[in-house]
This record gives structure tokens, C-alpha cells and sequence, in this order.
């Protein structure tokens, strides 16, 4: 007989606790799931409903929108598209765990690892309830942890534990690099939810390329600090993945205009890279509350 799966009184007392925070986390989402969408409401980890299956000859009656216009040019008449139900959603859960995603941690909110660590399990423990396979990859600027897509509360109690328990080697990022490996590593079309916090340059190509293989969700993650700089007068700023230290008066109006700009142009393109590839996208601050916009994400998606 298979082992039964393991209970939360059976893990380790540090686990417990993790896993009865996140169930808490898990039934607020589902609450407002039924609020927002008044009960008609399927799991965020089937699919979209209908997949692309094939093409076959236009026959009367078939609507318009249906049409194929790229094979249909081609001359060989009027093709339009068929599809398939999705009876089922497989899952993967991309997370940076740079050094800069541990910036955060004060002033009563979460540095933005621990977020995205929260995300990763809620997301974890709501699949092994609809018994969808959701697996993780956590990476740098290299592999730091790859989890394949399983089903079950054992399998969601084991990510925890690893997840939680990780110590990344390397405190660089390379988004493109990570995006790479999720590509190598997926075999069939998937959910990918992409978390970091996007401070990095030259990844949108494989962003696209990620976009047109699988299904996308970005979350970017935002510590306070970073939305609005503090004016602290000259202070030592230090780089969290170089350790660069450099003396910068963060109250000069030339810094301060600089910092902004710089924020708001790297939140633009990549709201725009979103919308041109047809992304779901979320800027999440780690001083609020994620669950209703989590929820709002899924909804978008649906």
C-alpha cells in the first residue's frame, strides 16, 4: 500500500506552523474567490477551458472568428481552428532568490524572498487540494533548486520544507538565465508564475519565448523602500549581489529625481513588455496584502 500522505501534527514544529499560516492564507484566498466571482468559480489550476488541438476545412455555419487566416492565406481554402478541453493544469513556480530579493524585512513588512516564498507554498497547498502537479524552480544567475510538477499534499509539504529551507549559492541575478532553464526544463505546455523583482536587463527575449511556449504569470515584487526612497541625507548604499559601497546623499534633489525616474521607466517597460506578450502582470508592495491580488491575477487570467 502507498504511505499515507503526512499530516501537519507529523512535521517537524517549524513546519507546522509554516503550513497552518499558509492554510490560513489559502482559505482567505478561497473566501475571496467566492466573493469576487459569486461562486462561479473553477480552479485556478485547470486550464483556460479550451486548447488548440487542429485545423480543419471552414463548413457553414462556423463563426468568422474561428478562421485560421495565417493557414488560410497560404491558398488551399478556408481552415478554421478547433480546440480541445484542458482537463487539467500543470504548474511551475519560477522564483528569483537573488540577494536583491531580500531587500524588505522592516518597518512591519517582509523582505521580498520571504514574500515570494509565501506565494510559492500558498500556491503549493492550494494545488495539492485540486490535485493539480505544481512544481518549482528557484534560481540566480544558475539553478538553485528544481522541483518537478507533483501532485499531492506529500509533495506540497516536501517543496515547503525545501523551499523554506533553501540557501541559495550564488547572490547574483540573471532572469534570463532562469527563464532559460524553465524552457530546458518543461516537456509539456504550463502554468508558469514568474516571481521576482525584475531589477535586471536584457531578458526579454526569453520572456517572449517563455510567453508564446506556455501559459505566463509575472509577479513583481516591490519592497517600500524601493517604491519611495527614504531621504536619509549621506548614507553608505550598498549593493546586495555585488557589495559595491558607495556614499550617496539620498536627500539631493538630483538623486531623488534620478531614482524615480529610473524606477518608474523600469515599471513601464516592463508593464509594457506584459501587455505586447499578453502576460498576466502583478506589482506586489511586500507591506500589503497579497491575497486579494493574487485572486484579482487568477481572475485576469481566466
Amino acid at each position: 500500500m502507498p504511505p499515507a500522505a503526512a499530516s501537519p501534527s507529523a512535521l517537524p514544529a517549524s513546519l507546522t506552523l509554516l503550513v497552518r499560516r499558509l492554510r490560513h492564507l489559502e482559505i482567505r484566498m478561497h473566501q475571496a474567490v467566492e466573493a469576487q466571482l459569486q461562486g462561479n468559480f473553477r480552479s485556478v489550476f485547470r486550464g483556460n477551458g479550451l486548447e488548440f488541438d487542429d485545423v480543419r476545412l471552414y463548413q457553414y455555419g462556423d463563426e468568422v472568428r474561428a478562421i485560421d487566416w495565417a493557414v488560410s492565406s497560404k491558398g488551399h481554402g478556408t481552415f478554421v481552428k478547433t480546440y480541445k478541453e484542458e482537463r487539467e493544469q500543470q504548474v511551475l513556480v519560477a522564483l528569483d532568490v537573488s540577494a536583491s530579493q531580500r531587500i524588505g524585512g522592516s518597518s512591519g513588512s517582509a523582505c521580498k524572498l520571504d514574500v515570494g516564498r509565501d506565494l510559492a507554498g500558498l500556491l503549493a497547498l492550494s494545488a495539492a487540494r485540486q490535485e493539480a502537479g505544481l512544481g518549482l524552480l528557484a534560481f540566480s544567475d544558475q539553478k538553485e533548486l528544481f522541483l518537478p510538477p507533483a501532485k499531492g499534499v506529500r509533495a506540497a509539504y516536501a517543496l515547503l520544507q525545501r523551499l523554506y529551507g533553501l540557501q541559495p549559492v550564488s547572490r547574483y541575478t540573471s532572469l534570463a538565465a532562469g527563464i532559460r532553464q524553465a524552457l530546458g526544463l518543461l516537456r509539456r505546455r504550463t502554468l508558469v508564475v514568474l516571481i521576482s523583482d525584475f531589477i535586471d536587463d536584457n531578458y526579454e527575449r526569453e520572456l517572449a519565448m517563455l510567453a508564446r511556449q506556455h501559459q505566463l504569470l509575472v509577479v513583481q515584487l516591490v519592497a517600500p523602500q524601493e517604491a519611495a526612497f527614504p531621504a536619509l541625507g549621506i548614507v553608505p548604499l550598498r549593493d546586495a549581489e555585488t557589495g559595491a559601497l558607495r556614499w550617496v546623499d539620498t536627500s539631493a534633489p538630483g538623486f531623488r529625481a534620478r531614482y524615480t525616474a529610473q524606477v518608474a521607466d523600469r515599471q513601464q517597460a516592463l508593464q509594457a513588455l506584459c501587455r505586447r506578450q499578453r502576460v498576466g502582470f502583478l506589482a506586489l508592495r511586500t507591506d500589503e496584502d497579497f491575497v486579494p491580488q493574487l485572486v484579482g491575477l487568477f481572475r485576469q487570467r481566466r
